[in-house]
């Protein structure tokens, strides 16, 4: 039998469950500042994107949404906000998966030693 209890249960497991990942995210970032590689790992990442067209493509989009709205009617923060997700979208898998084994690989060899 369901309780009313039960949906407030799952919620709060929910929320435990987001701040553990929320301070996970927050250690390992902090390993890759201190360590020095969350640069490298940005250098890697933005010649990875330039090499595979990613910036270009995204170039294009600012510019036909520039051209749709007119110079005059949109700001740097609206073409932000409408560029982003289409952004996070033309990043390939294969980078995606690439930068991932390297942040592991990372962690890996920091908490190895």
């Amino acid at each position: 039998e369901c309780t009313r209890a039960q949906p407030f249960a799952k919620m709060a497991a929910d929320d435990g469950r987001k701040a553990k990942e929320a301070q996970l995210r927050a250690a390992i970032n902090q390993q890759l500042i201190e360590s020095g590689e969350k640069e490298r790992l940005k250098e890697a990442l933005r010649q990875k994107l330039i090499e595979s067209g990613w910036r270009d493509q995204l170039k294009a989009h600012c510019k036909e949404i520039v051209k749709a709205r007119g110079l005059d009617q949109v700001t740097v923060e609206e073409l932000v906000a409408e560029i982003t997700p289409k952004g996070r979208e033309l990043v390939s898998d294969s980078i995606k998966k690439e930068l991932l084994k390297r942040i592991r690989a990372t962690i890996a060899k920091q908490t190895a030693s």
